[in-house]
């Protein structure tokens, strides 16, 4: 069993740490000794245990999903996992894998926290909520460690994290970037033109345009992610990628086409057209000249998909 300190617990409740010291007191879990905190009789019942610093002495810990109304936290005795837990394992923040499952569609971002999709159910997640914020958050079983769609989207991006620094350097030396033998005509541009730019949201995209796309998106709270490969027999990927939920059937993607100057470049955009009528996906196209007035135009585009622009 995972444990993490109260201070941690606090984080993953989404509340301040004098509140959840408090709490805990006032449960009669903890009690404060010469000005330090001690784990009481009922505190130990409930799972906590002692931990000792070198440096800051004794602390207190707790079971990683430890439950403060008695919910029932697994199903048929089987390990239930929180986002920080799942972190840990992949050695990324809780954030990082709440914005990578709403992704996937698994779970979305609701008023009071993270919330089940339809799509989340199918893997097994399970909606509760903290009785202490109030808050709602999901917890998963132990075979989402092992998801193939979860493994691609952090293969992904490991993958785009590795590429953007070999490429940058590559640029620096002013030396043409190898277009890898997997890849296709039609996103072959993308090994010709490798991302540079850093979004607010910590998202590499491969020009100032996508760059104010972006932070667009993440300024309105829109879930999206970034060059996500396209769910077709074609090795294609989307600019962004906005997926479904909020009422919305299906996800949206957008396309920017910002060198409709160059010839190859508009044979790209038109065979990538072509995969979308023929699969049917909601699209958004986005234009050079449309950057100067994005926040206008982007957000009636995404409100004719039913996205709602906070």
């Amino acid at each position: 069993m995972d444990y993490i300190s109260t201070t941690a617990l606090a984080t993953e409740l989404d509340m301040k740490s004098s509140d959840l010291f408090d709490k805990l007191k006032t449960l009669g879990w903890i009690e404060k000794k010469s000005d330090k905190w001690t784990l009481t009789e009922l505190g130990k019942q409930k799972g906590g245990q002692t931990r000792t610093n070198p440096k800051f002495g004794e602390f207190v810990v707790w079971p990683e999903n430890i439950s403060f109304d008695n919910k029932q936290q697994s199903k048929g005795g089987r390990k239930l996992l929180s986002s920080t837990t799942i972190g840990e394992h992949f050695n990324i923040s809780n954030q990082r894998v709440n914005l990578i499952l709403s992704e996937l569609g698994w779970i979305e971002k609701g008023v009071a926290g993270w919330t089940l999709t339809k799509l989340g159910m199918v893997f097994n997640g399970k909606q509760l909520e903290h009785d202490t914020s109030g808050k709602n958050y999901v917890l998963w079983p132990d075979e989402i460690l092992t998801n193939k769609h979860l493994l691609g989207v952090l293969n992904e991006t490991t993958q785009e994290q590795k590429v953007d620094f070999r490429q940058t350097a590559t640029i620096e030396k002013n030396i043409q970037p190898t277009t890898p033998q997997t890849t296709t005509y039609i996103d072959s541009f993308r090994a010709k033109y490798p991302p540079t730019q850093k979004t607010l949201d910590g998202h590499i995209v491969r020009s100032k345009s996508e760059q104010l796309i972006d932070n667009f998106l993440y300024h309105h709270g829109i879930v999206h992610a970034y060059e996500r490969k396209l769910p077709t027999e074609e090795d294609c990927y989307c600019d962004f990628y906005i997926p479904s939920g909020n009422g919305r059937p299906q996800a949206v993607y957008i396309e920017y086409w910002g060198l409709e100057n160059d010839l190859k470049y508009l044979e790209r955009k038109k065979r990538k057209l072509e995969i979308y009528k023929k699969n049917g996906f909601a699209l958004i196209e986005l234009v050079d000249e449309e950057m100067q007035n994005l926040e206008e135009i982007l957000t009636r585009k995404l409100i004719k998909h039913n996205i709602k622009v906070g």
